[in-house]
């Protein structure tokens, strides 16, 4: 049996995040150097990048990558072997939304999210997995959203790109099985970021919309999903393979 410190521990994994020099990817990667994990931090600013890095201290490190460069993943990810060390647990965390009506949204508006979220998660999780499998105990995690299951307007693009999550995460979790990678996503909900603050500034009555239908009456905070992330890619979950957890205070059931 496993002892309680060492199961939840991830020291001797490396973890790769993308979007991680901001946001919930950051809470992620310091969750999981906090585990004693090596984080690598990835996304397109990489002054950014080397801030947030800084910011978690010596565990971290910095790879500047646009995801959306899908025909250079492979490339990358050999990089980041010879750079860093082969990589355990991959987050495919970074995207991108469009708020606009459906009449309003273009084609290009609408491919871009697409391409940031599901091309790009398809793209690294392919270039990764034979590291992850390597590894022995290898994690794929997926950032996916309350809009994986609730309809919420005027994001069309960023709903369809977090429900293609799910069939991701189920298809992916009984493909690499047998490779020894686990497939789990996190879905938060309603998150205290600087994005949510701007978002509600000026929309009170949305404001008050959302915290209507969360039974615990606030807003989640960044960490909460940093640590389900942590749990879901160490060994106290070694069992655990196509989830997705949602940490949103019950909204997902709220009235």
């Amino acid at each position: 049996m496993m002892e309680f410190p060492q199961a939840f521990s991830l020291s001797g994994q490396r973890a790769l995040v993308t979007g991680g020099g901001s946001g919930l990817g950051l809470a992620v990667a310091t969750c999981f150097a906090a585990a004693g994990a090596e984080v690598i931090l990835v996304g397109r600013d990489a002054a950014v990048l080397e801030r947030a890095a800084a910011g978690i201290g010596p565990a971290a490190r910095a790879r500047p990558f646009d995801v959306t460069r899908t025909a250079k993943a492979g490339e990358f990810a050999a990089s980041v072997r010879r750079a860093c060390g082969p990589v355990s647990i991959l987050v495919n965390n970074a995207g991108m939304t469009v708020k606009k009506p459906l009449a309003e949204m273009s084609e290009e508006e609408y491919r871009r999210v697409l391409e940031v979220h599901v091309f790009g998660a398809f793209a690294m999780t392919r270039a990764f997995v034979g590291q992850l499998a390597e590894s022995g105990r290898g994690s794929v995690l997926f950032t996916a959203s309350m809009t994986s299951f609730l309809g919420l307007p005027f994001v069309i693009g960023y709903s369809t790109a977090k429900s293609a999550y799910v069939g991701m995460i189920h298809a992916l979790a009984t493909e690499l099985a047998p490779q020894g990678v686990r497939v789990n996503g996190v879905a938060p909900g309603w998150i205290d970021t600087k994005m949510f603050r701007q978002a509600t500034a000026n929309d009170p009555a949305r404001l008050a919309k959302i915290m209507g239908r969360i039974p615990m009456n606030r807003l989640g905070e960044p960490e909460d999903v940093g640590w389900a992330m942590t749990y879901l890619a160490s060994d106290a979950a070694r069992y655990v393979t196509g989830h997705i957890t949602v940490v949103d205070g019950g909204a997902v059931h709220g009235f």
